[in-house]
C-alpha cells in the first residue's frame, strides 16, 4: 500500500476527508451494464477494502480519466472476481457512470484497517521508520517496500541524501527475521543485522 497527500480531493459534502486517508485500491474499468466497476486493490490482502463502505476517492494523477470523480463513494456491494474485486457503489447506475470512475484512486481511513497480528505490519506504517544496525549504527529511513514474492525487501534512504534517491544509491535490507530484530511501531525505529558496508 501507498501513502499519499490527500489535501487536494474535494470530498462530497455530508463526509470529512479523513486526516489518516491511506490510498489502497484503484479503478480500473467498468463491469458489465449495470454500474459496477472493477477494483484493482494494491494489496493481495485487501481486507481493508472490505472494511469500511465509505471509500474517499481522488482522480487519477493524469486526470485524462477520472475528471468530475465523486469525493466519495457509499459502496452497496463488493466481491472478489477473478484476480480481481468488484463493486457497485449508491448513485453509480450504469456503465457510463461506471466508466467515468476509470482510474481514480481509492483512500480509505487507516482506523478501518483490521489490526495486524503481533508480528505483522502494515507497509505503509513501516514507511519513514528509521533503520538502526545492532552496532546502533544509522542505515536510513524506510521509504519503501518490494515485494519480492517469498518475502517483502525495505528500500532505505541513506542519511544525508535527499529524495529522490536513484535505485543504486538505496540500501536493500530483507525484511525477514533473520535480519529484523525488532520493529518498533511506538519508537519509530527498525533494528537489524545488516552492516552499512552491506
Amino acid at each position: 500500500m501507498t501513502t499519499s497527500d490527500a489535501s487536494s480531493a474535494v470530498p462530497a459534502a455530508d463526509a470529512a476527508w479523513p486526516d489518516d486517508a491511506i490510498e489502497v485500491a484503484r479503478i480500473a474499468d467498468a463491469w458489465g451494464i449495470k454500474g459496477w466497476f472493477k477494483v484493482h486493490a494494491h494489496s493481495t490482502d485487501p481486507q481493508a477494502i472490505f472494511a469500511t463502505r465509505r471509500w474517499f476517492l481522488k482522480p487519477p494523477e493524469t486526470a485524462i480519466a477520472g475528471k468530475g470523480v465523486p469525493g466519495l463513494l457509499k459502496i452497496l456491494s463488493l466481491r472478489e472476481h477473478g484476480d480481481g474485486l468488484v463493486a457497485s457503489a449508491e448513485g453509480v447506475s450504469d456503465r457510463n457512470a461506471a466508466e467515468a470512475l476509470r482510474g481514480a484512486r481509492v483512500f480509505v481511513s487507516r482506523t478501518h484497517f483490521p489490526k495486524a497480528d503481533p508480528d505483522e505490519f502494515y507497509w505503509v506504517d513501516l514507511v519513514g521508520l528509521s533503520v538502526v544496525n545492532r552496532q546502533g549504527e544509522t542505515l536510513g529511513d524506510v521509504i519503501g517496500l518490494l515485494d519480492t514474492g517469498p518475502h517483502a525487501v525495505l528500500r532505505i534512504q541513506p542519511p544525508g541524501l535527499t529524495a529522490p534517491v536513484k535505485p543504486e544509491q538505496e540500501r536493500l535490507v530483507p525484511f525477514v527475521s533473520a535480519f529484523v530484530d525488532d520493529v518498533s511501531l511506538a519508537e519509530r525505529r527498525i533494528t537489524v543485522d545488516w552492516g552499512l558496508d552491506f
